[in-house]
């Protein structure tokens, strides 16, 4: 069934934060670093006001708040980050320990370049270099998929059949910075559909007391781990899409692995992430779509959007070879 939407006009920022709210996670912790830092002002400000009950952690770096993030989640609290940028750099090292440890922690990454020199404004430079670190990447062309892809982000990162950190993109400035009109959920309905966060082992589970973090190099059981994770990180995409069909219920809004646009009768697509796929379009390929329809190649205006990072992925190349050229 399809609920009643309140619509309000926010940034793709206001948005995460937004949802954000709507959890209601156990424990943020964050460092700020442009265009990220609004998204934790604004969830900070949720804090003060108490209409949260989240440990929010301001931490003196990133690589200390994706910390303090591991040893919460460990501890069995739903928690969350944001970052971006030289901040995601920063928190390489801990990256790995989060997916490898099996911590369902939620990161959301307005998407920055990486310096130098020194850019603030959007290409993908960050979690490009974050897409072999086990962590589950989903994509939000506009605010509206930055507010829907973390809330179901919770639910794949949380099943139990998964287990893995969630990084929920949407790009700097383009869609963090600009004001859009979206249509969010009730409360309640986003408290029920993302459930309480049950995990099956915990550090404070002392009557079952477990060991997170164990040095596993002499015992020969490092690369079954490692290949364990990749199987996980493949049985996740049926996973990501019954969650979005059931979101898709709720909201109306279905999301499966990447979207397609007129790609039919197509001779040429267009791969597209984050972006706003229009935006890209109109600005800078309007002019050579429309010089090549006059030499006769007909491209239509069609498009192939990503949403669930796999450049393996069999669907998305299956989308790709219906077209003779892909770009």
């Amino acid at each position: 069934m399809t609920l009643r939407y309140l619509k309000v006009d926010v940034t793709g920022n206001q948005a995460v934060a937004w949802a954000m709210r709507q959890i209601n996670p156990d424990v943020v912790a964050a460092y700020p670093i442009t265009p990220q830092s609004d998204i934790v002002e604004a969830f900070a400000s949720y804090v003060a006001d108490g209409l949260v009950d989240t440990i929010i952690v301001p931490a003196e770096s990133e690589h200390s708040a994706l910390s303090a993030c591991v040893g919460a989640s460990a501890c069995g609290a739903r928690t969350m980050t944001a970052t971006c940028s030289q901040g995601l750099a920063l928190m390489w090292e801990i990256l790995y320990i989060a997916s490898s440890l099996r911590l369902p922690i939620i990161m959301a990454n307005p998407n920055r370049a990486l310096s130098a020199p020194i850019n603030i404004h959007c290409d993908h430079s960050d979690t490009m270099g974050a897409r072999d670190s086990g962590w589950i990447q989903l994509y939000s062309e506009h605010a509206q998929e930055a507010y829907d892809n973390l809330i179901q982000a919770v639910r794949i990162a949380e099943n139990e059949e998964v287990m893995l950190p969630v990084l929920v993109s949407h790009d700097g400035f383009i869609t963090s910075h600009c004001t859009q009109p979206i249509e969010v959920l009730p409360d309640a309905v986003v408290q029920e559909f993302v459930g309480q966060y049950k995990p099956a082992y915990t550090l404070f589970d002392f009557e079952n007391p477990v060991c997170f973090g164990g040095f596993d190099g002499l015992a020969g059981y490092y690369f079954e781990h490692k290949k364990e994770q990749i199987e996980i990180m493949d049985r996740a995409k049926a996973i990501i899409q019954e969650v979005g069909r059931e979101y898709g219920r709720l909201s109306g809004r279905n999301y499966d692995l990447f979207e397609s646009y007129r790609l039919e009768d197509a001779e040429v697509g267009v791969d597209l992430i984050c972006q706003d796929p229009p935006l890209v379009l109109s600005r800078s390929e309007a002019e050579e779509v429309h010089q090549k329809l006059h030499r006769g190649v007909i491209p239509g205006k069609n498009k192939d959007k990503t949403r669930l990072f796999d450049g393996n992925s069999k669907s998305v190349e299956k989308g790709r070879r219906q077209n003779e050229r892909a770009f």
